[in-house]
């Protein structure tokens, strides 16, 4: 981990992390609801890592989250992916929320030791919001690809409020009268992120639970929500890479047979062999440092407060996207090439080894990475910063 991560911090990450990998090939290949892993990471107390000091939380930044989610998804990137969404719903309280919202939800997060999850897709508006008349709204539909849903216990929706064309953003109890989570995902990878379909059966929303009501502009401020997903994500890719880069050189020093014309004893001393692997050093180390980077970035834009610019705001997504388009060419062309490199007992389906490639696959196709592209080539031609959207 970065050596900015405070020590028990750190300490935390990789007692956590090494539990999850004693188990996580088996639960890989079995999927479903990782319920007793779900326990250890909220018994590790980093449920509450950037839950402000004012509410109980631990009070650290986001540079700090994102290691630890890259340092969790080394051993098991399904449940680091719970852990970076439940801290995305945070980031919602805190971005959108009001003092009162913020005290009541962090503070609950914190003594009741909420799971978060994640019905937010910006892209499906099945979920139609209507006013019922009373101050309050009603909510009817489906929302898709809702990671931490299964085994939340606070849930941060948005719906399409037809009315004024806008999204409106809220936090309730996954117990909530007409809410029901169908835990239906069966990718191929990242198979216990309890990423199921939430259906809403006109579920009422009361004013207090909107963090962002129909027709509000979100500020520069707000927007950074956006950032903050994104990010999970990258470290997700770069966490996956590293467990990949790790497992294969594991393998190769300790397993793999050498080529019978390399002329060498040991496969790590195949100069072919030490080429490829620096190959593969220069995917991942440059998409570190820049993901260390656009985190820093970030902790600057959220301390700005009210105060941050447009201006601001599109340097951290530039950063992000940056950084993001180098970790999805790490994770996917390291855990690719490593069977090159580990050999064919290597695709033994004990080692697992193929989970890494899965893992990334799935989760690389979430946003076209060719936007990114396209950003940060408009960017370097006439310094437009990209549009500010859920994924960008």
């Amino acid at each position: 981990m970065t050596s900015l991560v405070p020590p028990d911090i750190a300490a935390r990450a990789d007692a956590l992390a090494e539990a999850l990998a004693a188990t996580a090939v088996e639960r890989d290949r079995a999927g479903g609801h990782a319920a007793a892993e779900r326990e250890l990471l909220r018994e590790s107390g980093l449920l509450a890592l950037t839950v402000p000091t004012e509410f109980g939380g631990l009070g650290h930044g986001w540079a700090t989250m994102l290691a630890v989610v890259r340092r969790l998804a080394q051993a098991d990137s399904a449940l680091a992916h719970l852990f970076g969404f439940h801290h995305l719903q945070v980031a919602g309280v805190l971005l959108y929320g009001s003092a009162g919202q913020q005290a009541r939800l962090l503070g609950g997060t914190v003594t009741e030791r909420w799971f978060w999850g994640n019905a937010l897709n910006p892209l499906d508006k099945r979920a139609i919001a209507v006013d019922d008349g009373d101050g309050g709204l009603v909510v009817e539909g489906v929302k898709s690809f809702c990671s931490g849903s299964v085994g939340s216990d606070r849930l941060t929706l948005s719906a399409w409020h037809e009315a004024t064309q806008t999204a409106l953003i809220a936090a309730v109890p996954t117990t909530r009268r007409g809410v029901a989570v169908v835990p239906d995902w069966d990718a191929f990878g990242q198979r216990q992120t309890d990423s199921g379909t939430v259906t809403f059966d006109r579920v009422r929303i009361d004013p207090e639970d909107l963090l962002q009501a129909p027709g509000t502009v979100p500020t520069p401020r707000a927007t950074l929500r956006a950032q903050v997903a994104q990010l999970i994500l990258t470290n997700l890719y770069l966490g996956i890479a590293t467990g990949a880069f790790d497992a294969a050189r594991r393998y190769t020093v300790d397993s793999t047979r050498p080529w019978f014309a390399s002329g060498v004893a040991r496969a790590a001393d195949d100069p072919l062999v030490q080429h490829r692997y620096g190959g593969l050093w220069l995917h991942l180390r440059p998409a570190a440092v820049l993901a260390d980077q656009a985190a820093a970035l970030l902790d600057r834009a959220v301390a700005r407060g009210a105060a941050l610019t447009a201006g601001e705001r599109g340097e951290v997504a530039v950063a992000g996207a940056e950084a993001k388009v180098l970790a999805h060419r790490a994770g996917l062309e390291i855990s690719s090439q490593l069977f090159e490199l580990t050999g064919a007992r290597s695709t033994s389906e004990r080692l697992g080894l193929d989970r890494f490639w899965r893992n990334v696959r799935v989760h690389t196709l979430h946003d076209p990475v060719d936007h990114k592209l396209r950003d940060l080539g408009r960017h370097a031609l006439d310094g437009r910063f990209p549009d500010p959207t859920p994924y960008s």
